[in-house]
């Protein structure tokens, strides 16, 4: 069957898979693993293979960079603590548990074998607890602490990953190399990324065509990853670092016309990518089952659970110990960052997906060592990995809304005040500047006193919408009529009213950056609330 043909029909089972998820109220994930099981079961269709070069050059580098673009800067910063103890501390500690465990399941297995393995299922999946969390009401906190480890962790992995191949393959392993390579490959990326991110913002500046600019953002992730391979610095850092600079600079960057379509665009393609990935995943399994062929089945999924519980048991004993224990020790951390409550940490621990990136690293490994035997394990590895990603993704992703009910962890209405905070002190601003407008020669007075009216409209809307339960946001569309009813009233001062509208939007701007850059609202916040804005802007070209 052609490769587009099978594409295509991936294409269409994940737009089913998804549909069918939301109306069974499953995290799409979930049933997509489940789904592309159960496809890879059904006798005479083709058999789907994942290449690990489709991961890391196809998905990874687009998928790395929009969760680098949805990472507020500021939450990041002030938990960059938390994040790096799980991002580095326990994915080390990981590979060395694993390790360990491994080795004493298959003593056969060469400690560099098996740490390898470690190294493939350490890193949690940036792409699954997002797209299950996203359905779910927990603290802000959790979300920032759980995307910047799962953000910044494959980093870690892979490079571990990379020296355990290399002890296999050559037998030879120095501490004191891979921990500087992990250093400089880590600030490298990190640079690289900071460097391309700026030199694509110049040129976006100076574009000012949303076609051509959206294009481009799509082919970024990919132009700078390929860029990591010949400087061997580390590609995943260097698209999240480039995702996390292009959004924060993206406000001035972009104008409402780009901003709009190109989230839409974004939205479309970061579905398409996740839902082609775990449906994946699940068609794997003819291949990891053919490659085991001939061994005892009774002790390959002994050996695949054991491992598999070894990794969720392996994250409750780091996490635990990691959060209280440094506040334990040190009084300046206890002021700043207070005892969390335990529920809030079983939730974390909990919460240890693994992905496709697992899958790819363990489908990277070499068929053979130097000298040409076998590379040691490959194919238990694989049946690991995928056990490991199955149970963690299925398992944790359908009881974790049990957990969180449980548990009694909700949203803290945190995101929910400062956007409310957000809103109000944009819209003061720009009743501010009404306020000095009202007397310049072009402005007309029906024309103040309809966008006196309209904003004291908009804040009784604001005021009732998060005084209520639900809180969707539709500021857009009232906007919208509201300035058409005024457009269609006032048809002689059309350019006045445009012109004065514009410049109340610019201030509403210009102060949501300035409670951006002051800490007072996270980017996610200003994203939402920009939105709204942007469509008001376009519908007022449109008038």
């Amino acid at each position: 069957m052609p490769v587009v043909a099978i594409v295509l029909g991936l294409m269409v089972a994940v737009a089913l898979l998804a549909l069918a998820a939301h109306h069974l109220n499953v995290p799409y994930p979930i049933l997509l693993v489940l789904g592309g099981l159960a496809i890879a079961l059904v006798p005479g269709l083709p058999r789907v293979e994942l290449a690990p070069d489709t991961v890391f050059l196809v998905f990874l580098p687009p998928l790395i960079y929009a969760a680098g673009w949805f990472t507020s800067l500021r939450d990041f910063k002030a938990n960059l603590r938390p994040i790096a103890l799980l991002a580095v501390g326990l994915v080390l500690f990981t590979v060395g548990c694993i390790g360990v465990v491994t080795h004493m399941l298959a003593p056969d297995l060469p400690w560099a074998a098996a740490l390898a393995l470690g190294a493939i299922i350490a890193p949690t999946d940036p792409v699954a607890g997002t797209a299950i969390f996203q359905r779910l009401g927990v603290p802000r906190r959790i979300m920032t602490i759980l995307e910047g480890e799962s953000l910044l962790n494959d980093a870690t992995g892979l490079i571990a990953l990379n020296y355990a191949k290399v002890a296999v393959v050559t037998g030879a392993f120095s501490i004191w190399a891979a921990g500087l390579e992990f250093v400089l490959s880590g600030a490298g990326g990190v640079a690289l990324g900071l460097a391309l991110g700026w030199l694509v913002n110049q040129l976006m500046k100076r574009i000012q065509d949303p076609p051509i600019e959206i294009t481009l953002s799509i082919l970024v992730p990919y132009g700078i990853y390929l860029l990591t391979i010949p400087t061997h610095v580390s590609g995943v850092l260097a698209v999240a670092a480039a995702g996390i600079y292009a959004a924060r600079r993206s406000p001035q960057t972009w104008t409402a016309a780009t901003r709009i379509p190109a989230y839409a665009v974004w939205e479309v393609l970061l579905f398409v990518l996740n839902g082609l990935v775990f449906i994946l995943i699940g068609l794997q399994l003819p291949a990891v089952i053919d490659g085991l062929a001939g061994q005892p089945v009774p002790r390959l999924v002994a050996t695949a659970g054991i491992i598999t519980l070894a990794v969720i048991v392996t994250r409750f004993v780091w996490v635990f110990p990691a959060t209280y224990v440094p506040r334990f020790l040190s009084a300046a951390i206890r002021r700043r960052d207070p005892y969390p409550g335990w529920r809030n940490v079983v939730v974390i621990a909990w919460t240890g997906m693994r992905g496709v990136v697992s899958l790819a690293a363990a489908l990277s490994l070499p068929l053979t060592v130097r000298g040409g035997a076998p590379f040691p394990g490959r194919d238990l590895i694989l049946l690991v990995t995928f056990s490991v990603i199955l149970v963690t993704v299925v398992l944790q992703g359908l009881s974790l809304p049990v957990l969180l009910r449980r548990l009694g962890v909700a949203a803290d209405g945190s995101a929910m005040q400062e956007e409310l905070e957000a809103r109000t002190r944009s819209m003061e601003a720009a009743v501010a500047r009404l306020d000095e407008l009202a007397g310049e020669e072009w402005t007309r007075e029906e024309g103040v006193a309809w966008m006196r009216m309209y904003y004291g409209k908009r804040r009784k809307h604001i005021d009732t919408q998060f005084g209520r339960v639900n809180h969707e946001h539709r500021d857009g569309g009232h906007q919208h009529e509201e300035g058409v009813d005024h457009v269609e009233a006032h048809r002689s001062s059309l350019a006045g009213h445009r012109r004065l509208r514009r410049e109340l939007l610019d201030v509403e701007r210009t102060t949501l950056l300035g409670l951006r850059d002051a800490g007072v609202i996270g980017d996610q916040v200003l994203f939402r609330v920009q939105r709204d804005l942007d469509l008001e802007d376009i519908q007022l070209a449109e008038a």
